[in-house]
């Protein structure tokens, strides 16, 4: 058996023996089953709203906990009663639904061990102290906020001792990245000012008030977790949008993307370099190597051009061995220039790659292609492009490791 499901099952034998050892109940039995059935009623339902996290291949909920006040009202035993209906009623409502982990039944017993062990120690840190504090301003809030951290810490503790025993805690980084994540100054307030009025409104037998305030964290916990779902869909059709536009063997933007630039700036008036560029002749590093190096050749030529293109220009891999620029904010020579280099530097810098268990420097050139001009209505983009591609095919035309210009501008001086 695996260590982490071992300490699982400890951590509920040692909670069995701490609430046994609190027994029997010191609180009216009928009030106690009353309470019992309301707390029970609103933590199963609650717990569908919980947020769940996960670290590794692990998750756990990370929500409100009604234990604390429900310890201080009917002691550790009366919460080790409430924890075992309450946890094996989620487990059984999970197997029924097909939601369980696989872990689920060992992450039962954690639960139950976890919340028992810490809210005793809780319990006694509250009652030995409550006389002290009692008479001090604000002190049942302060004392209670201060049980609270109490149980933050132990919960914290537990849990990623259990993430470490899993394997799914490996360094100092993932803790400090795991209580970030758990906001212990949001946990700490929130149980504390929830648990609280909880309390005082069970030993005062407001029970209107004690449903109005379970309901109003339920109502509260539900829009909540709409918000996260809302927040989780954006990121997802983000993540999905980024992939439509991406190519991502280069992480350049992909045809699609241009395809879209290219409408954008149509009828815009502006004046840009429209650049096509062409890797030359690789068929011929496919079939001498094969289609991974060449695959590889195409990356290391991506990263020259990140390197030599502004912020406000745009990078596309248009197709296959072929690339487009669009240089922006540039003059004229502006752009021959940037070019010339980039032929220049290709030429010099071979591709370093692995081929049959060797590092292998590949060298080869590349073909450019600018048509300069501005973008006005009479010249749509898509004709502009097709002006660059045949001064690709030119340059291609007289020998290769070349490039062909026009300057559209000087056909209106």
């Amino acid at each position: 058996m695996e260590k982490y499901k071992i300490f699982d099952i400890a951590l509920f034998v040692l909670s069995v023996a701490i609430g046994l050892s609190f027994a029997p109940l010191e609180v009216d039995l009928a009030k106690y089953i009353g309470v019992l059935c309301i707390y029970l009623f609103f933590s199963i339902i609650y717990t569908n709203y919980k947020v769940i996290q996960g670290n590794g291949n692990a998750t756990y909920d990370y929500g409100m906990s009604y234990s604390q006040s429900f310890a201080l009202f009917a002691g550790p035993f009366g919460l080790l009663i409430f924890e075992i209906f309450y946890r094996f009623s989620v487990y059984f409502q999970r197997k029924i639904n097909k939601t369980a982990d696989a872990d689920e039944f060992t992450d039962t017993f954690f639960n139950i061990g976890t919340f028992v062990i810490y809210n005793t120690i809780a319990y006694i840190f509250f009652m030995s102290l409550y006389p002290y504090f009692e008479n001090i301003p604000f002190g049942y809030s302060l004392l209670f906020l201060l049980a609270a951290l109490i149980i933050v810490v132990f919960a914290n503790s537990f849990l990623l001792f259990s993430l470490f025993l899993s394997g799914n805690i490996h360094s100092w980084n993932e803790v400090k990245l795991f209580l970030k994540n758990r906001s212990m100054l949001d946990m700490v307030v929130k149980n504390a000012l929830t648990n609280g009025l909880l309390y005082y409104f069970v030993m005062q037998n407001q029970w209107e008030m004690l449903i109005v305030l379970l309901s109003l964290n339920y109502v509260v916990s539900k829009s909540f977790l709409s918000k996260q779902e809302n927040r989780q869909n954006e990121i997802e059709r983000d993540y999905f949008r980024e992939m439509a536009y991406t190519d991502f063997m280069t992480g350049l933007a992909n045809r699609a993307m241009m395809d879209k630039q290219m409408s954008e700036i149509n009828g815009s008036n502006e004046v840009l370099g429209i650049v096509v560029i062409d890797i030359d002749k690789f068929k011929r590093i496919n079939d001498n190597y094969n289609h991974a190096v060449g695959d590889l050749v195409i990356q290391h030529f991506a990263k020259m051009l990140k390197s030599r293109v502004r912020n406000n220009d745009q990078v596309f891999r248009s197709g296959g061995e072929e690339f487009t620029l669009f240089l922006r904010d540039r003059t004229y020579e502006e752009c021959i220039e940037c070019l010339e280099a980039l032929r220049t530097q290709v030429s010099e810098q071979p591709a370093e790659v692995e081929f049959n268990g060797e590092m292998t420097q590949i060298s080869y050139t590349v073909s450019c292609g600018l048509y300069y001009n501005a973008m006005v209505d009479e010249l749509p983009m898509e004709r502009a492009y097709i002006y660059a591609d045949q001064l690709l095919l030119e340059a291609k035309g007289r020998g290769r490791n070349r490039l062909v210009v026009k300057n559209g501008l000087e056909t209106y001086k």
